[in-house]
């Protein structure tokens, strides 16, 4: 069993916890039981698996998989386990994984684009509906909340493994290109003259949503085939950028339904 803090293996995954650690080390951080239960559902690789002896009790069927689809198991301390976490009460068990990344995404029906998406809070929500709304892709600009954030993660409660997902540094760029292929580029703003449900959503489309304060870009805005609105009630400054993802593909969906 693990107990050290200084553990090369233990110190390797405290460096998960920042962006340039996950970088530098090429992994992510997979928190939690549901996590590993979507990561081995959906057959994805496992580095390190870190888990303390009364989880490994308290989920055997669990612990086999993991032993089969894991490069390596570790039993720890509960102390090494908090040490690992960034959650204040691990429920137990803590995987590290490869990083992966994609420089294309196959979208030739519905996608998303992202513009500094800055909190991993809303960044996970949005990957949640993206996944759960049938998105094939979605883009998150470089300077956006990492993929990988262990928040992220955790947020997306495992629609994260369903998702294609890439960064991108030409956001606009990639834009350009669905459009070329025949996508519409619909744009969220706040004084559009459309409201969300009366365009065609019908057609291939990637909608494009801006950060939580700023909006989107003038340039991006200015790129877009369609500009759409949600309405809300006087005094009502602005909506959660996850809840305006969540409307709009879901307004997707019963439109494509209906059809």
């Amino acid at each position: 069993m693990l107990t050290s803090l200084q553990n090369p293996l233990v110190k390797q995954a405290r460096k998960l916890h920042q962006s340039k650690g996950r970088r530098s080390e090429g992994l992510l951080l997979l928190e939690g039981t549901h996590l590993l239960e979507e990561a081995c559902a959906n057959s994805y690789q496992l580095e390190t698996v870190f888990c303390t002896p009364h989880w490994q009790e308290k989920h055997p069927q669990l612990w086999e998989i993991l032993s089969k689809q894991a490069s390596r198991l570790e039993l720890v301390s509960p102390k090494v386990l908090e040490a690992i976490a960034t959650t204040v009460n691990p429920d137990g068990a803590i995987a590290t994984a490869p990083r992966t990344t994609k420089d294309t995404l196959p979208i030739t029906s519905l996608g998303l684009a992202l513009e500094t998406i800055q909190d991993p809070g809303n960044l996970g929500a949005i990957i949640r509906t993206a996944a759960a709304t049938g998105v094939e892709g979605l883009w998150a600009s470089n300077d956006s909340a990492d993929l990988d954030h262990p928040k992220v993660l955790r947020a997306s409660a495992g629609g994260w493994f369903k998702l294609a997902m890439g960064v991108s540094t030409d956001l606009q760029g990639q834009l350009r290109g669905y459009q070329q292929q025949g996508l519409q580029v619909v744009a969220t703003v706040p004084d559009a003259g459309l409201n969300y449900w009366q365009i065609d959503l019908r057609k291939p489309s990637i909608i494009l949503l801006g950060n939580e304060g700023a909006g989107l870009s003038p340039e991006a805005i200015e790129l877009a085939d369609q500009r759409i609105s949600i309405p809300l009630s006087g005094g009502i400054e602005s909506l959660n950028v996850a809840i305006c993802a969540a409307l709009i593909l879901y307004e997707a969906q019963r439109q494509r339904q209906n059809n």
